[in-house]
């Protein structure tokens, strides 16, 4: 017999999410470019995550996530794997809500990340990403310690989280006729595709991630989940294997389509939003923007949304990029 397959998550549950985020989270800024506008000849709107608490969207699912919880989970503590991101998010709330929480990372996730992780209280058990799986030495510590375990993606409260942001976004600036939204495990893109069809039903959404890890791509031109090796890019926030089980649900039924860009073209985000913006961008942050920007023609006399995932880049790093 076939195991059923979990009621996918709403957006009523985002609604939900807001209110309990509502006073925790930021209500990041929406930005634009007058310079990019002319040159692209359509209105683009930049939701920046990168000003959100921890420096990235995933602090919303996290504690939507954890606001959940029931007094033995609170007591006992939650454990998470991430590579950098929700790590914080999950350490942050945690710490907010008085919860204990242990964040699985790969030894070489950027080392401002860890550190900002070991700062918001957590303690950190590191792996290598190449040789180990993260899933089977989180699931290991939840059994061994009695801990709620977050995954990063595929977990219908921090879907439901995430999809804030574009609730945000849609909000502030009304209907659009494209979103751009990064891709790595597909938190981010399913929460933003509940928000996108209930309020611009009409608008194209596209999910976009660095074509060395295109397992959402091959995913939705399949029909069923793709796993791949762990991809080799600057992406860091995308290095995910595959999609989850409702992320890919709610991708397939409401995504428009899945790009890719290149590294050069994440580096050239960088820059741009450096130099132009004055906006501290991991590249994660950038595939958004650099899908938009390949499709700039296309885009012309439309209004545009790209979601800024987060800024969390180490300043060497940065340099390094921009400088090379």
């Amino acid at each position: 017999m076939t195991p059923a397959t979990p009621a996918l998550p709403t957006y009523d549950d985002v609604v939900a999410a807001a209110g309990r985020i509502a006073g925790h989270a930021h209500r990041t800024p929406v930005l634009t470019s007058r310079s990019l506008d002319a040159d692209w000849g359509a209105q683009v709107f930049f939701k920046c995550e990168n000003f959100q608490r921890m420096g990235a969207f995933k602090f919303r699912g996290a504690f939507n996530a954890l606001s959940r919880f029931d007094a033995a989970q609170r007591r006992a503590g939650v454990v998470a794997f991430s590579s950098g991101n929700h790590a914080q998010g999950i350490a942050l709330a945690a710490r907010e809500l008085g919860i204990p929480a242990t964040i699985v990372m790969p030894e070489d996730a950027p080392a401002a990340k860890v550190a900002a992780t070991r700062g918001y209280g957590a303690t950190v058990v590191l792996y290598d990403r190449y040789t180990e799986d993260r899933e089977q030495i989180t699931r290991s510590l939840a059994q061994q310690h009695g801990l709620t375990m977050i995954p990063p993606f595929d977990h219908a409260d921090v879907l439901a989280g995430q999809g804030t942001a574009a609730k945000e976004l849609f909000e502030e600036v009304g209907e659009l006729d494209a979103l751009f939204v990064c891709l790595g495990g597909g938190g981010l893109l399913s929460g933003s595709a509940l928000t996108t069809r209930a309020l611009s039903p009409r608008c194209k959404l596209y999910g976009v991630e660095p074509a060395a890890g295109n397992d959402g791509q091959l995913s939705l031109r399949s029909g069923s989940i793709v796993h791949i090796d762990t991809p080799k890019t600057l992406a860091d926030g995308a290095q995910t294997q595959h999609l989850g089980q409702l992320t890919f649900a709610i991708i397939r039924r409401d995504v428009d389509d899945i790009l890719t860009v290149t590294d050069e073209e994440l580096v050239d985000g960088l820059r741009f939003f450096a130099e132009r913006m004055k906006l501290v961008v991991e590249p994660t942050g950038c595939l958004g923007f650099a899908a938009a920007r390949a499709m700039r023609d296309a885009l012309r006399g439309q209004r545009v949304g790209v979601i800024i995932s987060g800024g969390n880049v180490d300043l060497a790093r940065l340099g390094a990029l921009l400088a090379g």
